[in-house]
C-alpha cells in the first residue's frame, strides 16, 4: 500500500481560500533553496514573505507539489514557482491566523532518511512573532 498524500498542500489551500473570503491578506513564509523560484534580492536569511492575495497575483496555481504564480516586484512582473514543501507557514497579514509547517531542506531530508531514527522529536521553536499559527509536521 503506498503511502497517502501530504495533507500540506490542501490545508495551504483552505487557509489560502479562507483569508480571502474574510477579506484578509494571505501571506506565505517561503524557505529558500534551489528548487525556489523567486526573485533572489527579496530574500532574507534564506527566506522570503510572499502576498498571495488575489491583487498581488496573477494565474495562481497552487498545487500538490508547486505553489506558481506571476507577481511584480519594482513594477516588474516575474514568474515565481514555490514547492510546496519549502512553504513554513501561510497566515493573514491581519491578524497573524495561520499554518505553520516544519520544512526539512532538501540535503538534509536524504540524509535523514539515511540515518536511523531514535524515535525522539526536538522541541520546535514557534514562528516568530506568529502566536496563532498552528505547527504541522
Amino acid at each position: 500500500m503506498s503511502e497517502p498524500a501530504s495533507t500540506k498542500p490542501y490545508l495551504l489551500r483552505a487557509i489560502h481560500e479562507w483569508c480571502v473570503d474574510q477579506g484578509f491578506t494571505p501571506y506565505l513564509n517561503v524557505i529558500v533553496d534551489a528548487h525556489t523560484r523567486v526573485p533572489r534580492q527579496y530574500v532574507k536569511d534564506g527566506q522570503i514573505v510572499l502576498n498571495l492575495g488575489p491583487e498581488a497575483t496573477h494565474q495562481l496555481l497552487m498545487g500538490n507539489e508547486i505553489i506558481s504564480f506571476t507577481a511584480r516586484f519594482s513594477g516588474v512582473a516575474q514568474a515565481l514557482s514555490i514547492p510546496v514543501a519549502n512553504v513554513a507557514a501561510i497566515y493573514a497579514r491581519e491578524n497573524g491566523q495561520g499554518m505553520a509547517f516544519e520544512v526539512v531542506p532538501a540535503e538534509s531530508a536524504a540524509a535523514e532518511a539515511a540515518t536511523p531514527s531514535t524515535g525522539e522529536t526536538p522541541p520546535e521553536p514557534a514562528p516568530p512573532g506568529r502566536s496563532h499559527l498552528t505547527r504541522i509536521k
